[in-house]
């Protein structure tokens, strides 16, 4: 179940008044994303307050029709115009791809199945206050495929006044952009997705965000699975175990670590080649290497502690220097199940109180790494140690 979101501050605002909370847990992942009212710190402490209540609502297990109820009663209402302080959107998805939504007043989600988007039966649950607002319950079986779009009005009334779009992009537009976009790549990511329809939408406001933009993607897919090879082994007889755990693993494939490569090239029989072009550059991160049968070949401790403060700052990999750090890092957002097999044999040169103190001894930094993948960016992550 992959889930990701993108957004654009209004232009102007440096802080955005959408927000999206999600949160994994072993029955599934429950998505909020709020539209507060207005723009700035105002509408962000708004929309925070409604997404961090409705995860801790339905963690909780508290009915998802009952938690829409409780927000409602507990945002304050506009005086003025009678309408709540918040919008949203929660959807609750199990690992079995069943998922519930409710919708409060946001632009209705879409639905993609087979490259189209697919009609979805809607319940209206009355509100018993004088607010004027709409509450909609729907649930469905996912499919393997199908992906699930959400998002604020930000995207919907983008571009309004223009020849064209005399009323914005509306929902309709949305609809046929994704479309479009599902039969140009039929595998695309629940990442990229998020991101397209956000910058089609700010491309609509003339480039500058005529409101905050927010999109948020659900994606049913196979998982993708990545083994991360870190370090030698305790014991040189156990070289080979290391050789035939990589070689049989199906997925993509990561070294960190310049005598992890020499082995598993020893081992495998397959021939390093330093990217000669790295060298040359003035960087701080060690250059890489290519090796036949996997996907980044790297220094070992220097850029893992690099891409771990990354992950830990939340850093965008987009805004990094082409070097090994960004590729790893891109390597791990795009994979769900990551599997790190790490040698436990001391390298006496990590042990050097000299170095920088975020050399740590290589058990703990990578016991470090899982757990930021896990809490930061839910991913399944399994540690061996050899």
């Amino acid at each position: 179940m992959e889930v990701d979101h993108f957004h654009i501050c209004k232009s102007g605002y440096l802080s955005c008044g959408d927000t999206f909370y999600s949160i994994k847990n072993e029955n599934g992942i429950i998505c909020v994303l709020a539209d507060g009212l207005g723009s700035g710190i105002k509408a962000s402490v708004l929309s925070t307050l409604t997404t961090t209540m409705a995860a801790g609502f339905m963690s909780s297990k508290v009915d998802i029709k009952r938690a829409a109820e409780i927000i409602l009663e507990t945002l304050p209402v506009c005086s003025y115009r009678k309408i709540g302080y918040s919008t949203f959107t929660i959807i609750e998805a199990s690992n079995s791809g069943h998922i519930r939504v409710i919708e409060h007043d946001n632009p209705p989600y879409v639905l993609l199945r087979d490259g189209n988007s697919f009609p979805v039966e809607k319940q209206e649950i009355p509100i018993k206050t004088f607010r004027k607002s709409h509450l909609y319950y729907s649930e469905l079986d996912l499919l393997p495929g199908d992906r699930v779009v959400y998002f604020s009005d930000g995207v919907t009334q983008s571009g309004m006044g223009l020849p064209h779009l005399p009323l914005g992009w509306q929902e309709s537009g949305v609809e046929k952009y994704l479309e479009k976009l599902l039969k140009e790549s039929p595998a695309i990511s629940a990442s990229e997705i998020s991101r397209r329809v956000t910058f089609k939408a700010r491309e609509y406001d003339g480039n500058k965000a005529a409101d905050d933009i927010s999109c948020a993607a659900l994606y049913l897919r196979n998982p993708r699975r990545t083994m991360l090879v870190t370090g030698p082994p305790y014991k040189k007889e156990h070289d080979s175990t290391l050789a035939e755990i990589v070689s049989s693993f199906d997925g993509r494939k990561l070294v960190c670590g310049g005598t992890t490569a020499a082995i598993l090239s020893r081992e495998l029989k397959t021939p390093i080649k330093v990217n000669l072009k790295e060298i040359r550059t003035n960087s701080d991160v060690p250059p890489s290497a290519e090796m036949k049968g996997f996907d980044l070949v790297s220094e070992g401790t220097i850029t893992l502690s690099r891409c771990l403060s990354a992950l830990q700052d939340g850093l965008s990999p987009d805004k990094m220097p082409n070097n090994a750090v960004k590729r790893l890092i891109t390597i791990l957002l795009d994979s769900d199940i990551i599997e790190c097999v790490v040698g436990t044999k001391i390298n006496d040169a990590h042990q050097d109180p000299a170095l920088p103190k975020d050399l740590e001894i290589r058990r703990n930094l990578m016991k470090q790494f899982c757990k930021v993948l896990e809490r930061k960016y839910m991913k399944s992550t399994r540690i061996v140690f050899i």
